[in-house]
């Protein structure tokens, strides 16, 4: 997959990620935050349920990983979460921008550092300058 292909894949992404923020907001006030987040995660596991089906059987190859590489098994669902509380009280713009800022600074420190695995990608002065700018939109959002 080309380079552009893939960043064109991450913004759509990106997008979604908006979609269901405006989505579990409402979802969360009817049915409840929690309700909500195991209502989209159920449907997700579905999704990909079907795809495990057809594909060669690795259960036993994810459990042999170190542990901690299933944290995400924990963070996803406080994403979800934390959109279905953020997004009926200050918006989906405001959510998204702050959660993109967080994103933003973590990513860079987990690069900076190579933590996780992750290629080493020193913080430089664009990289910092990108991360002003977002918190410049996240102060101007607000």
């Amino acid at each position: 997959m080309t380079q552009a292909l893939i960043l064109l894949l991450v913004l759509l992404a990106g997008m979604g990620l908006s979609v269901e923020a405006g989505l579990l907001g409402p979802l969360g006030e009817e049915v409840g935050h929690l309700w909500a987040t195991l209502g989209i995660f159920s449907v997700g596991a579905a999704l990909l349920s079907v795809g495990l089906v057809f594909g060669r059987p690795r259960l036993r190859m994810l459990f042999a990983q170190p542990r901690w590489q299933l944290l995400g098994g924990i963070i996803g669902p406080i994403y979800v979460i934390t959109l279905t509380l953020a997004t009926p009280r200050i918006g989906v713009g405001l959510t998204m921008v702050g959660i993109l800022c967080g994103q933003v600074a973590a990513s860079l420190l987990i690069d900076h550092y190579g933590w996780l695995g992750s290629t080493r990608e020193p913080v430089d002065r664009y990289r910092l300058g990108a991360l002003v700018a977002i918190l410049a939109a996240l102060w101007l959002i607000h």
